[in-house]
């Protein structure tokens, strides 16, 4: 049978390399070694001699982890759900003494102690199930309160401190190796910085990542990067009709440069395009992608 020809009735068909199953799935092949390698959704079929290729059962069960992990799902939970395990992830994080609706009364009541305790990042918990299953429902649920606050108390700034206190905890505890070149983590140029970048970097505690506060205008995202070495740079806007030239720019400056950019689902076409630039739907895959840019990284030396 060539290679042209579909296979014949009783025949199986011919596995699937990483590349044409990246391709399919719209990820890069670093991607999907991540997931083999933490997750066990690797390729299934191998023949002597041969690299293992991916067969249709595999290539289904990737779908429904890129499938979810897209609509926000913890990467660790989408691979229990796409192996046909039960998820627990972020589900691990509610009871009724940690949940949302707890974090939002602690926030109302000015409660910074309780806040803290409630919003604690420990030091086995993935932030990925801390931000998707704790922080940005009570984010959202507060968002919905029409709230009376006396002079001086304000519950968005009190939940939005505590959050920043958990993550700057997490990341002190952590050994970073800076000589390795920073991940730079911004907004789009005027943009409010958005809380959820704290939140990346507490998911990879384990490299320097650093935000970047103060004006970004013409080449001076460019000239960041070339200077601190960065190894990638994430871009978040959570406004729609933020301008996000300086992601085009940057790309055009440096291709080869990691670039992970999340912006609401209106102007996810207005994203600027690029070899290396990756575009995200969710937090939870922003992080997802971010980690296998690094995870490469580190293979390769850089």
């Amino acid at each position: 049978m060539s290679s042209a020809e579909p296979p014949g009735p009783g025949e199986a068909a011919p596995g699937l390399a990483v590349a044409a199953v990246a391709r399919r799935l719209g990820v890069a092949p670093a991607t999907l070694r991540t997931w083999d390698r933490r997750y066990g959704l690797g390729p299934s079929e191998h023949a002597a001699g041969a690299h293992r290729r991916y067969g249709p059962r595999d290539v289904e069960r990737l779908m429904v982890m890129r499938r979810l992990t897209l609509d926000g799902l913890a990467p660790a939970d989408a691979a229990r759900v796409a192996l046909g395990e039960p998820a627990e992830g972020s589900a691990r994080l509610l009871s009724a003494d940690r949940s949302p609706q707890a974090v939002v009364d602690a926030a109302l009541a000015a409660d910074e102690e309780r806040l803290a305790s409630l919003l604690r990042l420990g030091d086995q918990e993935d932030a990925v199930d801390w931000w998707a299953g704790l922080v940005a429902p009570a984010r959202e649920l507060l968002q919905r309160r029409t709230v009376l606050d006396r002079p001086g108390l304000d519950a968005d700034l009190a939940l939005e401190h505590a959050v920043v206190q958990a993550v700057r905890r997490r990341t002190s505890e952590r050994r970073t190796h800076p000589a390795a070149g920073l991940v730079l983590l911004t907004a789009p140029p005027g943009a409010p910085r958005p809380l959820v970048l704290h939140a990346v970097a507490a998911a990879i505690s384990e490299v320097d990542a650093r935000l970047v506060s103060g004006p970004l205008i013409g080449r001076h995202l460019v000239e960041l990067a070339a200077m601190t070495r960065a190894r990638a740079v994430v871009t978040v806007s959570e406004r729609v009709g933020d301008d996000l030239s300086l992601v085009g720019e940057l790309s055009a400056a440096r291709p080869e440069l990691a670039q992970l950019v999340l912006v609401p689902a209106a102007d996810f076409g207005a994203i600027p395009t690029g070899p290396a630039v990756q575009r995200a739907r969710s937090a939870a895959g922003l992080i997802h992608e971010l980690r296998a840019v690094l995870d490469t990284s580190a293979a390769a030396g850089g």
